[in-house]
């Protein structure tokens, strides 16, 4: 009998735990959109809308995270530099500007932008690193494509704020982050703690350029209209922070190291569709006909991405198995 392979090693991680984590986290970050976009609808700025989330949630897992590192509190020091990348890239960026791409565009349109991440860094490795990617994978990065075309309806009536397309574009960029590092156990910081650490260090860098006047930070005290009712401000602000927030990065990370950061980021697509079903029932933001063949093609066109990125990287061996969909960048004393 052959010794495991990386396939069976994943599967010996409890993968049908992996995915219940998976789809959990997907459900929670598929609120966050539409509930942010109830609060600006009412009166808040982006910046405030991120803010509570991030500091809610902070303040909820800073404790538990600090726990989980009971007896090994060196490695807050050790990996540093991770916790702060992690809280500035797949925390900061990935949210304050989906919030603010949400403030311009539906929130469909602005997460489907985002979620074209993969695509970005396939093509980005090819143009700055050489790495050429398979025909499969360019028939899929060709599929996402004009599906954007679509979903922007760039050929039709619909006018599309391009502030709005480039503030997804940088969220995007955040959210290839947000996977990469998640899936990355080699520093040996638990799951909670990462979380928690990079919550606290969004909240911190939020905070102060807000006070020095950089970001602008406006709430409010009304009520919060949806398609649905209205409901006080802080039904939407603690449901931003505890479900959105909190328990979104906790099972999101720990799905990422049951499964794997492929497996993982490819349930994580159920969050587009827990995002338009969020906004059409709550915000009442329906997708035209071709917008919503648009979505299917960006979504089909990622799946075909990492479809091709995983027979490009199996051609070698088992070892190929190990490549994840993104480029991992091991923190300092990884291995």
């Amino acid at each position: 009998m052959r010794p495991d392979t990386p396939d069976t090693a994943v599967a010996a991680r409890h993968t049908p735990t992996g995915l219940l984590l998976a789809l959990t986290s997907a459900l929670a970050f598929g609120t966050s959109g539409t509930l942010a976009r109830g609060l600006m609808d009412a009166g808040w700025s982006p910046g405030a809308a991120f803010a509570v989330r991030v500091t809610l949630a902070a303040a909820v897992l800073a404790v538990p995270g600090l726990l989980a590192v009971r007896g090994r509190t060196r490695l807050l020091l050790t990996h540093a530099r991770t916790i702060v990348l992690y809280g500035l890239s797949a925390v900061a960026c990935a949210q304050l500007f989906y919030f603010m791409a949400v403030q311009r565009l539906d929130v469909g349109i602005a997460l489907l932008i985002e979620y074209t991440a993969p695509v970005a860094v396939v093509l980005w490795m090819w143009f700055a690193h050489g790495q050429r990617p398979g025909r499969f994978t360019l028939v899929g990065a060709v599929v996402a494509a004009v599906g954007l075309v679509l979903l922007l309806d760039v050929v039709g009536d619909t006018q599309i704020d391009l502030v709005g397309v480039l503030l997804s574009l940088v969220a995007m960029t955040g959210a290839a982050t947000y996977f990469v590092m998640s899936a990355d156990d080699s520093s040996g910081l638990p799951p909670l703690t990462l979380a928690a650490g990079g919550l606290v260090v969004a909240a911190v860098a939020f905070w102060i350029l807000a006070a020095v006047g950089v970001i602008p930070f406006t709430m409010t005290t009304d009520p919060v209209v949806f398609a649905t009712g209205s409901v006080p401000w802080w039904v939407p602000v603690a449901l931003l922070g505890f479900v959105a927030a909190a328990l979104a990065y906790v099972t999101g990370i720990a799905a990422a190291r049951h499964l794997g950061g492929r497996l993982a980021s490819f349930v994580a697509l159920t969050e587009v569709a827990a995002g338009l079903g969020f906004a059409w029932a709550l915000l009442d933001q329906a997708p035209g006909p071709w917008q919503c063949l648009g979505a299917l093609l960006v979504l089909a066109g990622i799946v075909v991405v990492k479809l091709g990125e995983r027979d490009v990287t199996s051609l070698g061996g088992d070892e190929g198995l190990l490549v994840e969909p993104f480029p991992v960048q091991h923190p300092p004393g990884g291995r």
